[in-house]
């Protein structure tokens, strides 16, 4: 009966400011393929949340379709969830962002799902800066169609079958950064260390919130000749260690002085970047899209975080809708009667 998860929870586990465990944020249990890298990017975002004291009943799940589109399913079992059609996420996104402002929203997309078929919406939810997490679970392969290349397969990788990719790879964080993304890093599955902290700068940024995650196929890009697998990704990471400190949180880091950058959120929180490039600034975009294209000229996956604007203005803001939820207004705030819609028609002429 592995398909089944134990209640039992040991009475001793650590809790959070909010008196949650862990445990709390889980989902049910994983189908995807054992050493999936999708199951390590879950966990990173149940840790994140549990970590952040986010309650889970104030957490939008949002997906579309592949697998990692199944993500959602398991973790924040207790969360909202919207499991969308084929690359029309972001459409339900920011139609749940303009109705309940008051959710943390997580989306999360494919490879296919957001550089193929969902290419159109995903560019149209940076442009509008809705305020969410949104996270790409890249293996470069749709998975769940017996591994084909999808659009961000690098030039001459090598499929399971022997084929060599023919076409540049669409280098999704770069688009983000052209496209005007508020937010924008790029992780490994594989390494938590900086993945988690990465999420929880970008659950508390106010704006949308790119991270562009490499994660492993096992079962169909996991092979000598893949630039997605685990080897090769490993082997050309050029990471830079990110540590996320909340507000009233004391303030600590492993790292050496001087070679740390500190950018304040708009909560009040901080997230400290660790690099050998002191020179590096993660509120120049001009620099940071330097950065990956140097990293990619140079056969190098460049992680961390790349761009930050802490002035960011989200979409409720720009649009200057009510603070209030929209999902929280009764009958006579919505449709106030002829008199005040006159008036406004009056203020237009």
């Amino acid at each position: 009966m592995s398909y089944i998860k134990p209640k039992f929870r040991h009475p001793r586990l650590p809790t959070n400011r909010l008196g949650f465990t862990v445990a709390d944020y889980d989902g049910a249990i994983s189908t995807l393929c054992a050493g999936c890298g999708h199951d390590s990017i879950s966990a990173s975002i149940r840790n994140a949340c549990f970590e952040s004291s986010i309650p889970p009943h104030r957490i939008g799940k949002i997906s579309g379709i592949g697998c990692s589109s199944k993500m959602p399913t398991y973790f924040l079992g207790k969360s909202h969830g919207f499991n969308s059609v084929h690359g029309r996420m972001p459409s339900v996104a920011t139609g749940a962002s303009l109705g309940n402002r008051d959710l943390t929203y997580i989306g999360v997309s494919g490879d296919g799902d957001t550089a193929s078929i969902g290419m159109g919406q995903f560019v149209h939810l940076i442009r509008r800066n809705v305020n969410m997490t949104y996270i790409v679970a890249n293996n470069g392969c749709y998975g769940l169609t017996k591994g084909q290349d999808s659009a961000t397969a690098d030039l001459g990788s090598v499929a399971k079958g022997g084929a060599v990719n023919p076409f540049d790879g669409i280098d999704l964080a770069t688009l983000a950064l052209m496209q005007g993304a508020s937010f924008v890093g790029r992780s490994f599955s594989g390494d938590k260390t900086q993945l988690e902290p990465l999420i929880r700068a970008a659950m508390a940024h106010k704006g949308f919130a790119f991270i562009d995650v490499v994660s492993p196929c096992v079962t169909f890009n996991n092979h000598n000749g893949s630039t997605k697998s685990y080897s090769e990704t490993r082997e050309h990471l050029d990471a830079m260690p990110v540590d996320f400190v909340p507000m009233r949180e004391e303030i600590k880091t492993q790292y050496d002085e001087g070679t740390t950058q500190t950018v304040t959120l708009h909560d009040g929180s901080a997230i400290h970047l660790h690099k050998a490039d002191a020179s590096y600034k993660a509120n120049d975009r001009r620099a940071a899209m330097d950065a990956v294209q140097n990293a990619r000229e140079e056969g190098r996956i460049l992680t961390g975080l790349m761009f930050l604007d802490p002035d960011s203005q989200d979409l409720n803001q720009n649009l200057n809708l009510a603070t209030r939820p929209l999902n929280e207004l009764g009958k006579d705030e919505l449709c106030p009667g002829s008199k005040v819609l006159v008036s406004i028609n009056e203020g237009l002429r």
